[in-house]
């Protein structure tokens, strides 16, 4: 890394900040404090929650939005924005393990959405940064090229608008991509906001600082809140991210979380419009930004599975790099990570949460394609509920069976989270540890397995490390400060409140202070 670049990232050693929430005001939403009874109930206040209220009342059903946090502040605010059909390497592939009418209903969920949330913008008068722009992506190596040319043939055969290319408009030699037209872009925080407020005014009641902790099903389903507050509710939405409801459906086995991190630059040469991604690893994405009528180039990238690695500041660094390959970086305002749900197939999970309970629904596994997959499921979700067939809803099935070619993957993720999960209980320990301003580690003390942070004040803060939704053991995350799960993806600070579930108990605060301090070797 240039020194120039070293230089620049001590902008953003402290916490990061998304642009999405810095660039944005939000409204303020009471807590539940009373039992209630609601026609639905949607957990989870990102877009696909608020998108499926905004759909459902249009036809007349009345809902609830219950956030854990504050609404459009999780994964959705963290996101890099793309309103794209362009899923990777996709339709080739569901096409060879599903057929090509499944694949076909896939690309005409995501091309529809496009449109679909323009339609809403526009109808509700909502100032979002839409802009049109081509979606491309493109590869470097030889290997990758017939897969490139599998994929072309076969979005052209589904009726997308897609062209090959041989060159992008950046100092990267590739060997070939698609470029897929007519896909957009926008600020999702602008956009979901602003709806929110208008679905709030029309009688959806939206409560925020509402974790819901249980969920009991019957005839109706019983909603506890972690403020012991109940719910009664005859059909359910879990719109959580990733499933917070863990009793049955199996979720924990068929989902699996990635971190991806972005670097918001300014940069002298101009952006040449168009949203780009590579077929390969490590993953870079580029897109652009006007902010305050000066540009930000969003550069993403570095994934790997949450809670698993080293140091995490490390990503940070090699996308800097990247970027500094084909621009001329002169500020780096703003950096973040955002967590994504990974299904076996690379196609999500929207539905029946299983096939035996008609009211209850989920939707979770957008992989890095939230914006489109939010907009599809909140279609298929409100006919579902209002008992319409929907024509896209057998690809996004949850209890889809002919995923024969995810068997593999089935397979090597339940073995990666056997091995996290007994790892964390037998790895030894070093039983003297410097702990500097900033750092986090784990050590043995007499209490057992302690997570340990030293401030940039000095102050200790300690807690239990086993993760408190299915007794994984926790890691340091450098870059954002935060205690990982390997196992399914939940996060806590440092001082063991819950920042992603599926965990809905924080950790459990050790106050040894006294011990710890003996045995950590103080090296300030």
């Amino acid at each position: 890394m240039s020194i120039m670049n070293k230089n620049k990232f001590k902008n953003f050693i402290n916490p990061p900040h998304s642009y999405w929430i810095s660039s944005t005001d939000a409204r303020d939403y009471p807590q539940l404090t009373e039992d209630i009874n609601t026609e639905v109930a949607i957990i989870g206040g990102g877009m696909t929650g608020i998108l499926c209220a905004h759909a459902l009342q249009k036809k007349g059903i009345k809902s609830i939005i219950l956030e854990a946090g504050k609404i459009v502040a999780g994964t959705t605010a963290h996101t890099t924005a793309k309103i794209t059909s362009q899923h990777g390497l996709i339709y080739n592939k569901i096409k060879n393990q599903r057929g090509f009418e499944l694949a076909k209903q896939y690309a005409d969920a995501n091309e529809s959405s496009i449109g679909e949330i323009k339609k809403i913008a526009e109808e509700n008068h909502i100032e979002c940064d839409y802009i049109e722009q081509s979606a491309f992506i493109y590869t470097q190596s030889d290997e990758k090229m017939q897969k490139i040319q599998d994929e072309l043939k076969t979005v052209e055969e589904i009726g997308i608008k897609a062209s090959y290319i041989d060159e992008i408009p950046f100092p990267i030699s590739i060997k070939g991509g698609i470029r897929f037209d007519s896909q957009a872009q926008f600020h999702p925080r602008k956009f979901l906001l602003p709806l929110a407020e208008k679905i709030s005014d029309s009688d959806v009641h939206i409560y925020e600082r509402t974790r819901a902790v249980d969920l009991e099903e019957g005839s109706e389903y019983i909603i506890t809140t972690d403020q012991g507050k109940k719910i009664t509710s005859k059909k359910v939405i879990i719109s959580s991210h990733y499933p917070f409801y863990n009793k049955s459906g199996m979720y924990f086995s068929r989902i699996y979380t990635e971190r991806a991190y972005i670097v918001a630059i300014k940069a002298k040469e101009k952006y040449p419009g168009g949203m780009y991604i590579n077929a390969e690893d490590p993953s870079r994405s580029l897109r652009s930004q006007m902010s305050d009528e000066n540009e930000l180039i969003f550069v993403v990238g570095e994934n790997h599975k949450t809670g698993q690695g080293d140091d995490m500041v490390k990503h940070y660094h090699a996308l800097i790099d990247f970027a500094d390959g084909i621009f001329t970086i002169e500020d780096i305002p703003y950096r973040w990570s955002t967590q994504d749900c990974m299904t076996l197939d690379q196609v999500p999970y929207v539905g029946r949460y299983k096939s035996d309970t008609p009211n209850l629904y989920i939707a979770t596994g957008f992989e890095k394609w939230g914006m489109t997959n939010s907009m599809a499921a909140a279609t298929i979700l409100s006919d579902m509920i209002l008992e319409i067939e929907n024509p896209w809803q057998e690809v996004y099935n949850p209890s889809r069976q002919n995923i024969l070619g995810a068997a593999k993957t089935f397979i090597v993720e339940n073995a990666d989270l056997a091995k996290h999960l007994i790892k964390g209980k037998i790895s030894p320990l070093p039983e003297n540890i410097e702990l500097k301003p900033g750092e986090g580690k784990v050590f043995e003390s007499n209490e057992g397995r302690t997570g340990a942070f030293r401030d940039d004040s000095g102050n200790l803060h300690l807690v239990n490390t086993t993760c408190t939704h299915m007794g994984c053991e926790l890691n340091w995350n450098s870059a954002e400060r935060s205690w990982d799960c390997p196992c399914h993806g939940s996060r806590f600070t440092c001082s063991g409140s819950i920042i992603e579930g599926p965990a809905v108990q924080p950790l459990t605060a050790d106050n040894n202070v006294n011990t710890v301090e003996k045995i950590i070797k103080e090296d300030f």
